[in-house]
């Protein structure tokens, strides 16, 4: 993802985004394709990291920092937080109800 066009996400988009990966995660996981977990794991992770270099985030982005550590214990299975893949995905799903809240609002206003 080029880091101008993320950057021009809002903040609910880009969460949306990074639980597609999670759930593609999930999915390759209980298939057992631990190839494509891993592949999603590190993708989500990328966006996070993108996430997190958002210049509107500056100084407020200790949940989003805190689920990077959540996602990244997930993919090194250090056991650290006792989250379930279901309920990361969960969380960032949710973003993706709000940004598609967002875009009808967008729409009705005429923007």
């Amino acid at each position: 993802m080029d880091r101008e066009r993320w950057h021009r996400l809002t903040l609910a988009q880009q969460l949306g985004n990074v639980g597609s990966e999670l759930a593609r995660a999930r999915r390759g996981q209980a298939q057992g394709f631990r190839d494509r977990r891993d592949a999603a794991l590190c993708r989500a992770l990328e966006l996070l990291d993108l996430t997190l270099d958002d210049p509107r985030r500056r100084g407020g982005c200790r949940e989003i920092a805190r689920l990077r550590e959540v996602v990244a214990d997930w993919y090194l299975e250090t056991g650290e937080y006792d989250v379930s893949p279901q309920e990361i995905e969960d969380y960032c799903t949710s973003f993706t109800i709000y940004a598609a809240g967002e875009r009808g609002r967008a729409r009705d206003r005429g923007s």
